[in-house]
């Protein structure tokens, strides 16, 4: 099942609400769609605004745009690697997107969850089992959790496999769970690489 891409609104109007991003690195000649492209997939885009060399682009939900910033900054486009962070006046702390400053080996990967599902929801899912660190959840249906003690991991392991959660927004979904075996990427798969935007280019030029 295929969502139908959300179109963003016009950027010549200031955003209202939501979340907005500073996105540099970019090519000089960096089109709309190209941007759109590389954000959709994480929630309905409200602004795409493109400067000399950067650009902004805001997100109705404040957890899309959690979720873009951590998985697009240090993506690799058009050979060089994007910056992405909050825009002025528009950041919060780090531990408010799941990240408590702290990371460890002890990992856990979730499959299965609610298309609605967020950071958040993966946290509080897994802090009755001990002391969460990291969360992060992907628009594949997957997330990933880190523990602080291996023992806490292990206890997740055990007892939430085959257990259902609920997203913020009352959706239901009966998630499995593994280790971590280091293949798990945050959200940067395969299948969300640009790495053809220059054969793209070549063909729209001719």
């Amino acid at each position: 099942f295929m969502s139908k891409r959300k179109e963003p609104k016009s950027t010549n109007m200031p955003r209202r609400g939501g979340r907005r991003l500073y996105v540099g690195n970019l090519p000089r000649d960096i089109r709309e769609r190209e941007l759109e492209d590389l954000f959709y997939k994480f929630g309905r885009i409200t602004e795409i605004s493109i400067k000399n060399g950067y650009a902004f682009v805001a997100f109705e939900d404040d957890r899309d745009a959690d979720d873009a910033q951590y998985s697009r900054n240090g993506y690799d486009f058009d050979g060089g690697r994007l910056r992405v962070e909050f825009a002025r006046g528009d950041r919060r702390e780090r531990e408010d997107r799941g990240y408590t400053g702290d990371r460890s080996n002890f990992r856990m990967v979730l499959h299965g969850l609610p298309e609605s599902a967020s950071w958040q929801d993966l946290k509080d899912f897994c802090r009755p089992m001990g002391d969460v660190l990291y969360t992060h959840v992907d628009r594949r249906g997957d997330g990933v959790v880190e523990f602080k003690y291996e023992d806490d991991m292990e206890k997740a392991l055990d007892r939430l496999n085959n257990t259902e959660i609920r997203s913020h927004r009352g959706d239901y979904a009966t998630v499995t769970v593994e280790r971590d075996d280091g293949t798990y990427q945050d959200g940067q798969g395969p299948s969300d690489r640009r790495d053809d935007r220059r054969d793209d280019r070549r063909e729209d030029r001719r």
